[in-house]
């Protein structure tokens, strides 16, 4: 027997939907008989219901609101509001119509037939509604108090205030910094809803470290085929060596501007500086010993305006548990699965640098800073867990690998002994700060024969990157 004094849940089953109604009695005395199954909540666990229900029915509670309706957030459980004149959470920002049914209590009977017309594809669309602001606003207490600073932030400030696009689309207005841009047009999440593109060049940033001693350096080189790209506007090199920089004359002659950025703190860090003289979306990050043909550079550009949002490069590694350990490990062994495209020749949308800068932590930039280490790995995490979706690898780009093997230099911090151990303790440093694990492992490779053109064509445009 159950509980008399326990209020009865009831769970109604129609054309497949369940639905799982909170609440008191009364509520139950509203609803038909022949459509619901009353069920006992001693016999059913309560976090299950929720979980295999389609729509949860979500009536007033004793105060201004109830927790019933988080929890069904929580579930992916569609809430069906009955609860005349309440105030959502967040309402001035979040439209609560994309995730929530909301009924008249004074209606009840009316329910069954409201959420049978509801078809599937619009039932998938508010479960994921849901579960998009449950894990964006609702889903921890300092998610919670830091939404309601930034709408406070957006009512003092409303020449620079978010647009309802932003904190109800993905990434969700606390990804999307309003000193930034208040228009969603300048982020590289909202171009398919806008039907807008990224603009059709790029910038080069090359982080220099060692100083320019010979005219067959490999900066040199990569300087001259980078300004060699269709797409190419500007060629910046962050001067981030002990010594002064060299004068213009040692550098090559270029048909794109070259300038010179002599880092003042010289970090690590210093590489995603959002730097004004970026002009434009997406940015071509570069170590000064990367190895990339003009035609190679092309073609990850390419690659690139299709999936702005993501990190798109050469250089691959992973992640994967240590179970013995109990710790995240890292690993640069060659496989068909990757989960980061390292920053040393990768593109991605310069808004990264922004949020890399203004976003995370103080503490997690000292520690990169200090270690001169893991940058490329802090940005990886940054991207996928803003975006949910791993990076994009371009070719099988075997002699980067190769040519980074090669640098005996003590100068070079892949012949650093701690190189790797620093990495794997940066991992797990970066995971704890998150919350979770961000990264995600793909399996996709895109290479020039297989992408959007045909074969013969690509194969005849790309001679170079088949020869590597």
């Amino acid at each position: 027997m159950c509980n008399e004094e326990h209020p009865l849940p009831t769970m109604c089953i129609m054309k497949k939907m369940k639905i799982y109604v909170f609440g008191l009695k009364s509520l139950i005395s509203l609803i038909s008989s022949d459509m619901c199954v009353f069920v006992c909540p001693c016999r059913f666990d309560y976090q299950e219901l929720l979980h295999n229900s389609t729509f949860c029915l979500v009536p007033r509670g004793r105060r201004l609101g109830s927790f019933r309706f988080l929890e069904a957030l929580q579930a992916a459980c569609i809430p069906v509001l009955l609860s005349n004149g309440w105030e959502l959470p967040f309402s001035e920002v979040i439209d609560w119509s994309k995730a929530a049914i909301i009924g008249d209590e004074r209606l009840l009977l009316q329910i069954p037939s409201i959420t049978r017309s509801v078809d599937a594809d619009r039932i998938l669309a508010l479960r994921q509604q849901t579960q998009f602001l449950w894990d964006s606003y609702f889903s921890s207490v300092a998610k919670i108090v830091l939404t309601t600073l930034e709408i406070i932030q957006d009512r003092v400030h409303t020449h620079i205030s978010r647009s309802r696009l932003m904190w109800n689309s993905l990434p969700g207005g606390l990804y999307t910094l309003p000193h930034f841009s208040s228009d969603p047009t300048h982020f590289p999440f909202y171009y398919g809803v806008l039907g807008k593109t990224p603009q059709q060049e790029f910038t080069a940033v090359i982080q220099a470290v060692t100083p320019l001693q010979s005219p067959l350096q490999p900066i040199l080189k990569l300087i001259i085929a980078m300004a060699k790209s269709k797409f190419c506007a500007q060629i910046i090199v962050l001067w981030n060596c002990d010594k002064p920089s060299p004068p213009r004359s040692k550098w090559p002659s270029t048909t794109v501007p070259l300038t010179v950025i002599e880092g003042e703190r010289k970090t690590m860090s210093g590489r995603f500086f959002p730097h004004d003289v970026i002009r434009t979306d997406a940015v071509l990050s570069l170590d000064e010993d990367s190895v990339l043909s003009t035609n190679e550079v092309d073609f990850a550009f390419i690659v690139w305006h299709s999936f702005p949002e993501r990190i798109v490069g050469y250089p691959a590694r992973s992640h994967y548990w240590d179970g013995g350990k109990a710790r995240w490990g890292y690993t640069s062994k060659w496989t068909n699965e990757y989960s980061m495209v390292l920053t040393g020749a990768a593109f991605y949308h310069r808004y990264y640098n922004y949020l890399y800068t203004h976003y995370l932590p103080t503490r997690l930039l000292s520690m990169v800073d200090q270690l001169a280490n893991c940058e490329d790995i802090l940005m990886n995490f940054l991207v996928s867990a803003v975006t949910k979706l791993p990076p994009i690898k371009v070719t099988q780009k075997k002699q980067y690998k190769e040519t980074m093997m090669q640098q005996g230099s003590k100068s070079s911090r892949w012949a650093d002994p701690d190189h790797f151990a620093q990495r794997q303790s940066c991992m797990n440093s970066f995971t704890s700060w998150f919350g979770f694990m961000p990264l995600l492992h793909s399996q996709l490779r895109l290479d020039p024969v297989l992408f959007k053109d045909q074969v013969s064509i690509l194969r005849k445009k790309y001679r170079d990157i088949e020869r590597l």
